[in-house]
């Protein structure tokens, strides 16, 4: 219901700017169907170019929020609020634009090391061939880091997302790169294995986190346990090689010790939370 009194409210200042939303998005950079969306009140405009938007207009932040004009009294009374919204939104956009510079940096300099290693591999071999496997290498990098550098901590499942996808064809492409098939074989099913504990690990703190933060690392110390396990059992049946030795062993007994005194020091803080409950005395209205 917001939404369509915000689009409501930037149609109408729109019109009293005398201006098209094709005319709009131009000076915003967009398309005119983002425009068309925000007045329609299917979407609302994006932080960063609200602040823009708000000029254009003629408006405050707080006024397009609200979806009306506010009275001079509002003025007065919210000015402190607006100028908090303003500056807000202005840091926002900086962070935005160092992330993207960031970003652009980051690609420029992989993509350079990518051209050298071809400049080099041309002028010591005739042809490429070396800088074929560097060149794979930096582009799963540049594919599955990107994102992090881009949009900060938000990015971080979708890292690992590129992960999940590419680890595969990357490990393909390098197994026929180098023709050892081991490395596609042996290589995918570990990396299956890995992306799966990964993803369970990013689930139980996402479910878990704000709750019991020992409970969390407790269970994380769990399925750790089970992801040494599962992968000595399937490197032996698929190289040969014994199941486990001391150090998987010393590993193993490690993560489930520190996952029984996690899960036993929690129970200890729950305890002691209830009994500081149940021994306040009532209050009197």
């Amino acid at each position: 219901m917001k939404q369509i009194e915000v689009g409501a409210f930037i149609t109408q200042c729109r019109k009293e700017k005398k201006l098209t939303q094709a005319q709009l998005a131009e000076k915003l950079n967009i398309t005119d169907r983002a425009v068309s969306k925000w007045e329609t009140g299917k979407s609302m405009p994006d932080s960063s170019i609200m602040l823009e938007l708000c000029e254009i207009l003629g408006i405050t932040v707080n006024e397009l929020l609200m979806g009306e004009r506010e009275k001079r009294e509002s003025y007065e009374e919210k000015g402190d609020e607006n100028l908090d919204t303003i500056d807000t939104i202005k840091k926002r956009k900086n962070r935005v634009g160092f992330k993207r510079l960031g970003a652009v940096i980051f690609s420029a300099l992989l993509f350079t090391a990518m051209a050298v290693c071809f400049i080099c591999d041309m002028a010591i071999s005739g042809r490429l061939t070396w800088s074929l496997i560097s060149a794979v290498s930096i582009v799963f990098g540049w594919a599955v880091c990107l994102p992090g550098i881009r949009f900060g901590k938000k990015g971080i499942v979708r890292c690992f997302g590129w992960l999940s996808g590419l680890i595969i064809p990357y490990l393909y492409v390098l197994s026929r790169l180098i023709n050892v098939r081991e490395v596609f074989t042996v290589g995918g099913t570990m990396a299956v294995i890995s992306v799966a504990f990964l993803w369970m690990v990013i689930g139980v703190f996402k479910k878990m986190w704000s709750g019991k933060k020992r409970a969390v690392f407790g269970t994380v110390c769990l399925v750790s346990a089970l992801f040494v396990v599962t992968v000595n059992v399937v490197l032996s049946r698929m190289t040969g090689s014994p199941v486990f030795n001391v150090w998987d062993g010393i590993t193993v007994l490690v993560l489930l010790v520190s996952a029984g005194v996690s899960f036993g020091l929690g129970g200890q803080e729950e305890k002691a939370a209830g009994e500081s409950l149940d021994g306040r005395e009532p209050v009197e209205y």
